[in-house]
């Protein structure tokens, strides 16, 4: 799917080629592009959503709750990026700015999407239910769940980053002249032979040293002290530079010796240790929502106490936690 989609449909392609969007910022190939069309899809989002809150009051907070929700946003990844991006450089990684930010407007944009998506649903609670308590409850659970998906996909995009190095301190470069050494092979040490026997592979007098190969696995016949023939696989051809015997020669059964590396356990990678910036994007997420629902109090009213003039700033007094758990308690 083609980059050049316009603005309000960039919430399509984050969704049906996400793998595309990832590899876009990894390879920075036009983020700023990119990153205005999700601000602005983000931007018009919210103050739809935002309209649909402040209605439940009247027009005139459906208007300033349509400027400030998006605010709300904006104004936050402003307080919290920075932190983010200067703690990655600090533990090794690799981000630009511009990365950091595109990843961030990933997150915002499937949020603010996914909450224009339940303004039918907000709506409708407010026409048949018009509870004050309820609602507000109600869009704090669909705002609560829109960010967590969009912080699943913040947290999927900084995997990718991840998978591609830009996570972890740039290893040194190698040596040119530094060679992996291949292990020496192992000549096979010669049986000791008992005094006056034949060694194996060795012709009676009067032959020539001729040896017949003889297919592996092939069956020869042998004879036993009682005069009845029984066949039995033939040994195995061993390569000459293995044994240290000519090429051709069979030996019998268990002869070479085995190698050291053969049959050895196969050594499997050691797993990916997450880096030190995975770990922080997981304390900053949680800074993001501290900062975030803080500042929200202090944007308040986005609903409207029905029971309360009009007021485009309320007083700051008490927080977002202690207001929600009041209002639980009131239902």
């Amino acid at each position: 799917m083609s980059g050049d989609r316009p603005s309000p449909l960039v919430i399509e392609r984050i969704l049906r080629d996400r793998e595309g969007i990832w590899q876009q910022i990894v390879a920075e190939r036009d983020l700023n592009g990119l990153t205005g069309r999700m601000l602005t899809s983000s931007a018009i989002a919210l103050a739809c959503y935002g309209a649909v809150l402040g209605f439940f009051h009247s027009p005139l907070m459906a208007l300033t709750s349509a400027l400030k929700l998006p605010l709300l946003f904006l104004v936050t990844l402003a307080i919290c990026l920075p932190t983010l991006y200067l703690f990655n450089l600090v533990f090794g990684a690799r981000l630009s700015v511009r990365q950091s930010l595109a990843l961030v407007m990933v997150a915002i944009t499937v949020t603010s999407m996914l909450a224009v998506a339940f303004a039918p649903i907000s709506l409708f609670f407010l026409i048949t239910a018009n509870d004050y308590g309820f609602f507000k409850l109600l869009n704090v659970a669909i705002l609560t769940l829109s960010a967590l998906v969009g912080l699943r996909f913040l947290t999927g995009g900084m995997q990718v980053l991840n998978d591609h190095g830009l996570l972890a301190p740039e290893a040194p470069t190698a040596k040119a002249t530094e060679q992996v050494t291949a292990p020496a092979p192992v000549q096979a040490v010669p049986a000791a032979v008992p005094a006056g026997a034949t060694p194996v592979g060795t012709p009676p007098a009067g032959q020539s040293a001729t040896a017949v190969a003889v297919p592996a696995g092939a069956a020869v016949a042998e004879s036993t002290s009682n005069g009845a023939v029984t066949t039995a696989p033939a040994p195995a051809q061993v390569p000459a530079q293995w044994t240290g015997q000519p090429a051709g020669a069979s030996f019998p059964p268990g002869y070479p010796p085995q190698r050291p590396w053969d049959n050895a356990p196969i050594r499997r990678g050691e797993p990916t240790q997450r880096p030190a910036s995975m770990t922080l994007l997981y304390i900053w997420i949680l800074l993001f929502g501290f900062v975030g629902t803080q500042l929200a109090w202090t944007l308040r009213p986005f609903f409207g106490d029905p029971g309360q003039d009009f007021a485009f700033f309320r007083s700051i007094d008490g927080n977002f936690y202690a207001e929600i758990l009041r209002t639980i308690a009131n239902l």
